[in-house]
């Protein structure tokens, strides 16, 4: 498999936000520029009202619309730039998308897998049409959910369908520790997972992540990886509250770290950088006083730069 080197983009975006293709193109090309990625990870985001509902929004006026989407592909397209659609849900009420969960055997009158699985499948399928009609060479059908984790079939049947309408490769993004406790990869093409691991314990992680890649025979990718600016974020990358004061230098050690590493490990084929906030992005003068995930303009983006010329050199 070729090496993906990505930048996440559009996440949580409502229709309409990438008003025109001289604004998306603009954008893109910041992008591309800043981070020296050779492809477009498009975070297309749908919208639950809470961890128990079964019914999952992609065609509201509160998510990217399908417009969006495929303007955005379609100009990272010609760019000469490859593209990974990543499906991703979150709740309305703030929970986090791994808490969704229902009983292990359906009750009658309740909320249940059953309902859940038929509306997020209608998601999935309608990003795996729009995947196949761009040409796109990754469709990654969820992100992060591990209380859905362990319902192989459902997961199984939804990636059967997927398949009759999608031809590229097909992946799922578990979640960080959670690479151990999917028993379903052999039915997607690529293993993938946050890579938000401590940068004192990124070597024991990628030795324990290789396991997993070898036992299923699957190439492996971090579908997401990245570190707020914050000092101490570089222990605990995963939790964007977390750390104290902002901190450029706390970031740039955890990308210097990380991408050590990923050169030390060209078995994984793959990164998907955590992320490009399109329309929220503030002026360059500015950006360095972001304490969040965002590379623009701060250290990290020399740092990921590099990586992708060394990686291109090799």
């Amino acid at each position: 498999m070729e090496f993906y080197s990505g930048c996440t983009y559009g996440f949580m975006e409502k229709k309409g936000f990438s008003k025109s293709d001289d604004w998306a193109r603009a954008s893109l090309k910041l992008m591309f520029e800043e981070t020296g990625s050779d492809t477009l990870l498009y975070a297309a985001t749908a919208l639950q009202d809470h961890a128990y509902s079964v019914k999952v929004d992609c065609l509201t006026d509160d998510v990217a619309s399908e417009e969006d989407i495929t303007r955005c592909i379609r100009i990272a397209k010609e760019m000469g730039k490859k593209v990974i659609l990543k499906a991703i849900v979150n709740c309305r009420d703030g929970y986090w998308r791994a808490y969704i969960h229902f009983f292990d055997k359906e009750v009658n009158g309740e909320s249940g897998w059953h309902d859940w699985f038929e509306s997020y499948g209608e998601y999935v399928l309608h990003l795996a049409r729009i995947a196949e009609k761009t040409k796109a060479e990754m469709l990654c059908v969820g992100c992060e959910m591990i209380g859905t984790d362990a319902r192989s079939a459902e997961w199984r049947e939804l990636i059967k369908k997927v398949r009759g309408v999608y031809h590229g490769l097909i992946t799922y993004n578990c979640d960080k520790y959670q690479e151990n406790n999917v028993e379903w990869w052999d039915a997607v093409d690529v293993i993938s997972s946050s890579g938000y691991y401590p940068i004192d314990k990124l070597d024991e992680n990628f030795e324990r992540i290789k396991r997993v890649s070898e036992s299923f025979s699957r190439p492996f990718m971090f579908m997401e990886c990245g570190c707020p600016s914050r000092e101490g974020s570089e222990f605990v990358p995963n939790d964007w509250r977390a750390g104290g004061e902002q901190s450029l230098a706390a970031q740039e050690r955890w990308y210097k770290a990380f991408t050590d590493e990923l050169l030390k490990n060209p078995w994984v084929r793959g990164t998907g950088w955590w992320d490009w906030s399109a329309s929220r992005l503030c002026p360059a003068e500015k950006a360095a006083q972001d304490a969040g995930y965002g590379v623009y303009n701060k250290p990290a983006a020399a740092v990921l730069r590099r990586f992708n010329e060394l990686r291109v050199k090799d």
